[in-house]
């Protein structure tokens, strides 16, 4: 009953440790391995809510742990990503613009939390900042074939519509197979990061959790289909 208990909140701390190391690999100049690292965060957050759900072990502590994981994950390594992708030739002001992300993005999940409607499965107020994180992700993989200055563009795009009063359409009313952006994204990467023979030099931690979430949607489906 323990385990039970405790399986969304291993899940989420999981997410924690993938932005910690993805904060050292981008330090390290690293920079697919931290991508990776909040792509798979990604995957654990998609994983966290959900499963506590289904075993029936919702809690407020859970709650506030995904909110700070988020901080983390999706706020904190993907600025330190996109600073020293982007921004380090600027010095302390790139620093400084870098830093803005996870203050926003922070703003955002507070607003959130203090919400009273949460009940609404059609839209978000606002980019969530775990789309937000993982778009810059996903931008730092390909970082070689962007601009800069494109970059820097929906970097900032990203900021003020996570603060934002837009509607963002919401895909938790499509069952779960008709949704898998994120699950083809990541596939897409892995088969070019197989075709290109460097597979073995990303985080072994790779090669443990996309199996769990493949399993995981297989789940969902199969419960879906019943």
């Amino acid at each position: 009953m323990y385990i039970r208990r405790s399986l969304p909140n291993i899940l989420t701390l999981g997410n924690i440790y993938c932005g910690f190391l993805s904060i050292g690999y981008a330090a390290n100049g690293q920079f697919r391995n931290a991508a990776i690292l909040i792509i798979i965060g990604m995957m654990l957050d998609a994983m966290d809510g959900r499963v506590a759900r289904m075993l029936g072990v919702e809690s407020e502590l859970g709650k506030e742990l995904d909110s700070l994981a988020d901080v983390v994950t999706f706020g904190v390594a993907p600025s330190f990503l996109v600073y020293y992708t982007t921004f380090m030739n600027l010095g302390v002001l790139g620093f400084a613009i870098a830093g803005l992300f996870p203050l926003f993005g922070a703003y955002r999940l507070a607003r959130f939390n203090i919400s009273k409607d949460k009940s609404s499965l059609q839209y978000f107020i606002g980019v969530p900042i775990t789309a937000a994180g993982g778009i810059l992700a996903i931008l730092t993989l390909f970082g070689n074939l962007i601009p800069s200055v494109v970059i820097t563009v929906i970097f900032t795009g990203l900021c003020f519509l996570m603060v934002s009063r837009v509607r963002i359409p919401s895909l938790k009313s499509v069952p779960l197979p008709k949704y898998g952006t994120i699950v083809s994204l990541f596939l897409g990467v892995l088969l070019i990061i197989i075709y290109k023979g460097s597979y073995s030099n990303f985080p072994y931690l790779i090669y443990i959790a996309t199996p769990i979430y493949i399993a995981y949607l297989t789940y969902r489906f199969v419960k879906i289909k019943r």
